[in-house]
């Protein structure tokens, strides 16, 4: 019997939560409103604080679809450890606003109200999160116009994201390009210190640093810095096109698993999930990124390690199909549960708009604070 391929990294994944720096880069104390540097000097009356010892969290997630188990472990496993870890101090936004920068957007009420299913069915208690719809808080495009005055153009043409997807959009538009900008204020709208997103959003999270420093500099010092919090789970791939992250925006339905499928159509896109002509269950993402992602994906779905995956297969002298139809049973036992409360959430409209209106209600509290000081130290009250 062969030896299994040494598979990499070794770092077990179990029960991995990233090391969160409790201390903002930005601590101060009792920055009073002599701070505040605007021309006309005008500065807001009462006392900032950042306290050495609070840390904010925020984080947004697009409603353009039944989220997809990519979704799952990329993100929403992380916000799980985050909420109990951060109870009360963390903000979880449906961002319609962001949604709608790729036009058509025909289901947009049905997809907030889906999301919103999926997350409650997954675990996100609106006990621990601050849960609610973007689009609900005016004050983010608010500060977003305020941002812009302080980026220039180029800036937000040397971006990455916007190069990569001005070339998919024949007639990109403004809000497409300016986005990062009102990702920002989302951000420092709640003046938030922990930003939990994927690696492909570091320019962003600069260009939020970048405008935080630039509205200190200019206005007053309001603002602290944020950092990443990435999530330990690695990305997962396209079923169809391993050499991309599994995608909403794939064509291919089945190049995604979505929280919502079914035993039977989740079987069926394992089964064909692309792998290579090699027998053997291995860990090697370089040169079998089809097995290695659907290694990747039972890791996601279980409390197992990588290593401990790859060695279970090798015990039971698993070839690559008997390892898929397993896989399959795997993910609908995990989904099956967050599937029927999904379902059942989805059956009463009312109870999730109820929901978003009561985070609605308390970010609305939050942002309207900083607003007031933003306004005050630009000169606008």
């Amino acid at each position: 019997m062969a030896t299994p391929m040494r598979i990499f990294p070794k770092k077990c994944l179990k029960n991995t939560v990233h090391r969160l720096h409790r201390k903002p880069i930005i601590s101060h104390k009792g920055i009073s409103s002599n701070f505040c540097t605007s021309q006309n000097n005008r500065c807001f009356s009462s006392t900032t604080e950042f306290s050495e010892c609070e840390n904010r969290v925020f984080s947004g997630i697009q409603p353009t679809g039944i989220p997809h188990i990519g979704n799952y472990g990329g993100a929403i496993v992380n916000w799980l450890k985050l909420q109990n870890k951060y109870k009360e101090q963390m903000l979880l936004s449906i961002v319609d606003l962001h949604s709608i920068t790729i036009p058509p957007q025909k289901q947009l009420r049905q997809n907030i109200l889906d999301l919103t299913a999926c997350l409650l069915a997954c675990g996100i208690d609106p006990n621990k999160v601050i849960l609610f719809q973007q689009s609900k808080v005016p004050y983010h495009t608010h500060l977003a116009w305020v941002l812009s005055c302080l980026c220039s153009v180029p800036k937000l043409q040397r971006l990455p994201q916007w190069k990569e997807k001005k070339a998919k959009v024949k007639d990109p538009s403004v809000g497409l390009m300016t986005y990062p900008i009102l990702q920002a204020a989302d951000i420092m709208l709640y003046k938030s210190t922990l930003v939990p997103v994927g690696e492909d959003q570091t320019h962003h999270i600069e260009l939020t640093r970048d405008l935080s420093r630039a509205f200190n500099k200019e206005h007053g010092l309001i603002f602290p810095s944020c950092q990443m919090v990435p999530g330990e789970i690695a990305k997962i791939r396209s079923l169809r096109n391993p050499g991309s992250k599994m995608s909403k925006s794939e064509a291919n339905p089945k190049s995604r698993i979505e929280l919502l499928d079914s035993p039977e159509d989740v079987a069926e896109k394992i089964k064909k999930a692309v792998t290579d002509f090699t027998s053997e269950v291995t860990y090697d993402p370089d040169n079998r990124p089809g097995v290695s992602n659907l290694i990747e994906i039972h890791a996601t779905m279980t409390d197992m390690c990588i290593e401990d995956i790859v060695e279970e297969s090798f015990l039971r002298a698993e070839i690559t199909s008997s390892y898929k139809s397993r896989l399959s049973d795997i993910i609908n036992e995990k989904l099956s549960p967050i599937r029927e409360k999904a379902l059942e959430y989805q059956r009463n409209e009312e109870y999730l708009w109820d929901v978003l209106e009561v985070g609605a209600k308390k970010a609305m509290a939050i942002a309207e604070l900083t607003m007031e000081e933003v306004k005050s130290c630009v000169g606008m009250s």
